[in-house]
């Protein structure tokens, strides 16, 4: 996916470019109003792809409303998420109005930004899927209504944050996800970077599920990158 992020604060701009990189969107990052809307406009007379906009609603030159009013009035039809430190129904309305396609108030939890992107690609390809209520990879499965897993028949106790970094790599099994990404989507967007808690996370949940299974770790890292889970081999 190209996104196109304008957020003049350097910490979140730089901490969703590197999220995003890391999910494999290409990410044009940009600090000013006028700036982006020029490269906006440039993409839309190009348009060999459609870019998603997030777009801070306080920005140093022109606001985020003002730079959406213009897009659309362009003719620019490129889906626009607008993030927000202002949170009053006028404000989102306002937002809305100027031709903005969803809303997302700060402090926001990065996978619920990655789900509004998903959202708002399908709305604009026409396309809508219902998640799996029950994941299974090889002999694990997590069943998402009932918040349990079982591994070849056996019940695996876990903690709310394993569960949810379970869920995370079997909701798409053979995906590499960075740590940051993890990272992000089980603790939030304010969690030391630095942290590894990630890490220690992976290696208990990896010991208990391979207590219930084969001698093959379900779990893999690559070194530097992240940690994916594998997908069941062919039978035979």
């Amino acid at each position: 996916m190209h996104i196109i992020l304008v957020e003049d604060d350097p910490r979140i701009r730089d901490f969703l470019s590197r999220g995003l990189a890391a999910e494999g969107h290409r990410v044009d990052a940009f600090s000013e109003g006028q700036t982006a809307l020029l490269h906006i406009i440039q993409c839309a007379r190009g348009a060999d792809t459609q870019p998603v906009v997030i777009l801070d609603r306080l920005l140093p030159d022109i606001g985020g409303v003002e730079v959406c009013r213009n897009l659309r009035t362009a003719g620019v039809s490129f889906p626009v998420l607008m993030l927000t430190a202002l949170d009053s129904i006028e404000d989102r309305v306002s937002g809305l109005e100027a031709g903005a396609d969803d809303y997302l108030v700060k402090p926001f939890a990065f996978e619920e930004l990655l789900a509004r992107l998903g959202a708002l690609t399908r709305r604009y390809d026409g396309h809508n899927t219902m998640p799996d209520k029950v994941l299974c990879v090889g002999d694990l499965c997590l069943d998402r209504e009932q918040r349990c897993v079982t591994r070849a028949g056996q019940r695996i106790e876990l903690t709310p944050k394993e569960l949810a970094i379970l869920e995370l790599l079997m909701s798409t099994p053979g995906k590499l996800y960075s740590r940051e990404r993890i990272l992000a989507s089980v603790w939030g967007a304010h969690e030391d970077p630095l942290t590894n808690i990630v890490n220690v996370y992976i290696r208990r949940l990896r010991s208990k599920l391979d207590a219930h299974g084969s001698d093959n770790s379900l779990i893999s890292t690559q070194r530097g990158f992240g940690y994916r889970i594998n997908e069941a081999p062919p039978p035979g």
